[in-house]
């Protein structure tokens, strides 16, 4: 379709004032000025019919299928084959939705927001005539999507650092006697060892004290079942607990599979969302990595009952859950502790609770006004309910952690490395 450039339409706006001074001056000049206008239009409409189609040619993209949370890419759009090569006067223009702000004014720059799928739907192209009154411009279905993952940048400094850690304090091939559950030998006991360790059995028949010792078990399952309901969405820290939880489970996924251990990523809602199944070695870290884009920010509340018993149906033997929850009132504590005390009855059941800074905060001001007094009795009530749900819990024979949001993937790895080696 040909369009009118801006200077095509300034020129034809300018000629009609000087028409009018010619009309004023002679009286054959509304003639002359209507004849430049005509001419003017005529040139534009010369300018656009000589300028090259875009009939036949396709456009394409240098989108990346996968980016992370944050990154600034570049769409490159351009024209397909050797035609587009010699094309460098076409301008290009692109929509996208989903989390990608613009990062100048064509959008053929975008600032990846969040974790999600951005998807890249037209390209508009424009092409400016010989003469500059006078554009063509096509546009063409782009139909791409950009899975946008979370950042590993923290997750490979600091799991390579806890690797390190393991293997420099506790990556032995004999570990402590009575560590694991999984029988490695028969040693001599030794003051400071648990009585429940000795083989009777052996120690008879051998006529000496003899103990078993244990090593930790070898691939083991751990699953991070995280939450991305209502409650989840809401900040802590100015970032939304389920960013924090994806790179808390991310961190300590990455230390399980390095240690031996397999993971799975299961995130819900109202219903399951998204679920990387069981992976293990370190090429299973990309699966997990990929499956934590799909667990998007939900506005509705999460179904503890319908998700959980659906992991459970998945699981086909003893696993870890590492649940991140949050629950905004007591029904929804409630549901969540009878589903999570289901889950006991086959699984250990790991809690994590990010601390609500913004509640302490409140709690911890001094009241200057009434409303303040007000506010913070109400802080205090949700803090209470929250420090009961825990308890609960920890009375359920369920463990829970409570960490603030910069503490709570390092509380995490330092969790699960305790209770693989006690089993």
């Amino acid at each position: 379709m040909i369009y009118p450039t801006q200077r095509a339409v300034i020129l034809m706006v300018a000629a009609a004032p000087v028409a009018l001074l010619i009309g004023i001056v002679r009286p054959d000049g509304w003639m002359i000025g209507m004849a430049w206008v005509v001419l003017l239009m005529a040139l534009t409409l010369m300018d656009g019919l000589v300028t090259r189609r875009f009939a036949g040619q396709q456009f394409v993209l240098d989108a990346p299928a996968t980016a992370q949370v944050g990154e600034v890419i570049d769409l490159s759009p351009r024209i397909a084959g050797p035609q587009g090569a010699d094309d460098a006067a076409t301008t290009f223009a692109v929509e996208a939705t989903g989390p990608a702000e613009p990062v100048d004014h064509a959008g053929t720059r975008v600032r990846l927001t969040r974790r999600g799928t951005a998807s890249i739907r037209r390209i508009w192209a424009r092409r400016p005539g010989p003469l500059g009154l006078a554009w063509r411009q096509a546009v063409r279905d782009a139909d791409r999507d950009i899975l946008i993952l979370p950042d590993l940048t923290p997750v490979r400094d600091q799991g390579m650092r806890q690797v390190q850690r393991i293997g420099q304090a506790g990556n032995r091939l004999r570990p402590e006697a009575g560590d694991g559950m999984e029988f490695q030998t028969l040693t001599d006991f030794q003051p400071g060892m648990a009585r429940r360790a000795i083989d009777w059995k052996a120690s008879a028949r051998l006529n000496a004290l003899l103990a078993r010792e244990y090593r930790p078990e070898r691939e083991n399952v751990v699953v991070f079942a995280i939450d991305s309901g209502r409650a989840m969405s809401d900040p802590v820290g100015d970032v939304p607990r389920i960013d924090r939880a994806v790179s808390a489970a991310l961190l300590a996924g990455f230390v399980a599979l390095k240690a031996g251990d397999r993971a799975r990523l299961f995130g819900f809602a109202a219903r399951p969302r998204a679920d990387s199944g069981t992976q293990g070695g370190t090429r299973g870290f990309s699966e997990l990595h990929r499956a934590a884009a799909a667990i998007d920010y939900g506005t509705d509340e999460s179904n503890f009952t319908l998700s959980l018993v659906t992991l459970d149906q998945r699981l086909e033997r003893r696993s870890l859950i590492i649940l991140f929850t949050e629950f905004a009132d007591p029904t929804g504590a409630e549901l969540m502790l009878a589903a999570v005390q289901r889950l006991r009855r086959r699984h250990r059941v790991l809690v994590l609770l990010f601390r609500d800074l913004e509640l302490e905060t409140v709690v911890d001001q001094p009241p200057n006004r009434a409303d303040d007094v007000v506010r913070s009795t109400i802080a205090h009530t949700l803090l209470r309910e929250r420090r009961i749900v825990a308890e609960r819990l920890r009375r359920s024979g369920i463990d829970v952690i409570e960490a603030g949001p910069d503490d709570m993937a390092l509380a995490l790895v330092e969790r699960y490395l305790k209770i693989r080696e006690r089993a």
